[in-house]
Formats: structure tokens, sequence, C-alpha cells
């Protein structure tokens, strides 16, 4: 494997950033994860928009997107895989022992991965802990991802793939790396970005070619509804067969069916939407 550091390519055993850069002492860093699919990469320009604005939200320069565009073809093109989980990491940089950063320059690093096509339907906990609606660091994808660590751990202990939170005020949020959809009375709705929910790019992408409302939905919103299905860069759109002790035997229901169909088609036909 060879992994693109601060400008070159660098075998995987060789590639280094120091021990104090930013991102590692404080979790000052922000990341992109994007499917590519033969070499390629999905929804890359919007992806990258949203690394533009986490940097910004951090307080970390602009990334020069030309280098980041050219470090994920040079590692693509190194790495060959049929399916791969492209990750662009841009971090503070070496600083300081502490908060303040230092005036070396932000870190990018750009790494690939192989993987696997996901399963059409998996099973998901809630967890008791909640997100901030109203944090500094809400709406940005950030490298400071423990917590989602702690409650994924959750999951598998449940022999589940995702853990779902509320916000503080008890509405849906989110997974730990995906949004949720819910069918109510056959309509397709997702908890809207004000929640603190992640602005996904997947989940996009699904409000846009299904006509999904934005809308507040209450945590036990999962008690109740017909169909729930997850969104995320490597999820695509996946059906939910379990929440906690729920079943959903007939997962995938027919909106969420419809939903998968329309997202490989489209998602088929352009590569960059």
């Amino acid at each position: 494997m060879k992994i693109w550091v601060n400008g070159a390519l660098h075998p995987a055993e060789s590639a280094r950033v120091s021990v104090l850069d930013h991102g590692m002492t404080v979790g000052d860093g922000i990341f992109e994860t994007v499917k590519a699919v033969h070499g390629q990469p999905f929804a890359l320009t919007r992806h990258l928009d949203r690394l533009t604005r986490s940097a910004r939200g951090l307080g970390l320069p602009d990334p020069d997107l030309d280098e980041v565009r050219r470090a994920c073809t040079a590692v693509l093109d190194a790495n060959p895989a049929a399916l791969g989980r492209l990750r662009i990491t841009y971090t503070g940089g070496l600083s300081p022992l502490g908060s303040d950063r230092g005036d070396a320059g932000p870190t990018l690093v750009v790494a690939v991965g192989e993987t696997t096509r996901r399963p059409d339907t998996t099973a998901v906990i809630t967890v008791p802990w909640t997100r901030n609606e109203r944090g500094a660091l809400t709406g940005l994808k950030t490298t400071s991802y423990a917590e989602n660590v702690v409650a994924l751990a959750r999951a598998r202990e449940q022999d589940a793939s995702e853990a779902l939170f509320a916000n503080t005020v008890g509405q849906l949020c989110e997974g730990t790396g995906s949004n949720v959809f819910v069918v109510l009375d056959g309509e397709l709705h997702t908890p809207p970005v004000a929640s603190g929910c992640l602005a996904g790019i997947t989940r996009a992408l699904t409000v846009d070619w299904t006509g999904a409302h934005e809308t507040d939905l209450p945590l036990d919103v999962l008690e109740r509804a017909e169909e729930i299905f997850l969104t995320s860069t490597l999820r695509d759109v996946q059906a939910v067969h379990r929440v906690d002790g729920r079943h959903l035997p007939a997962a995938p229901g027919p909106v969420t069916a419809k939903a998968m169909r329309v997202f490989d088609e489209r998602s088929g036909a352009d590569l960059d939407p």
C-alpha cells in the first residue's frame, strides 16, 4: 500500500506524521471518507466542499483542493481495488503540546483500503448518550471520534453494526457514521441538519433523489416507524431489520427498496453528482 503524506506517496511502512501533530495530540483535524469504485471516487466534489466547510468551522486554513485531488488520484492509481474506502485526513499539523496550534502548517494524508459491499439489511441499537446540536463541532466531520468508537463498540456487543443517538432535546439525530431515515404512513423522513446530525453526502443525495422530508422526529419514532434505513458513503442505502429489541422482518420494505434502487441507478449514472 502507498499513502500520500504532505505532497508525496510513501510506502505504508514509511508513511509517517509527527507524534506532535495536532491531530494526534488533541484530535485537531477533519476528514472525509469517499467511496471508490474501480479506482474512481464517488461524489468527490461534494466531499471536498464539505472538507472545506469543516476546515473553516475548525479554524484551519482552506485545504488546497487541487492538491487533494492530485493526492486522491495518485493513491487510487497506486492501490487498485474494485471497491475502496478513500480516506482524506487534514489536521492542524505540527504543534506544541496543548490546545494551541503551531505555525508549521496543516498535515494532509490520503490513504485507501479495500472493502466489500455491505449487506442489504442490518441491525442497530440506540445508546443513552446524546449529540449536542449546539456544540462548537456540530456539523463538522472532525477526527474527534472517540464518542463514536465507544458507541459503536456497544453496538457490536449487541450484534449490531450501528448505534443511533438522540440530541439533547430527545430528537432522533444520527448514527456514529450514518444518517437515519424512517417511513411513517408511507412517507419518508429524516432528521434535519439542525438536529445536530452531520450533513451526510449520501443523505443529501437520497433526499434529493427520493423527495424525503426533513422532519424533527422524537427518538421513539424508531418504535413505530414502518421502515427504517441508514445512509452513508459505504452503506449507500441500507435497510434496518432490527432496532434494539424490535424486529422489522419485512426489511427492506417497499419505500426502502425503492430508495435503494434509485440510489444505485442514479449513483451509477453519475460518479460526481
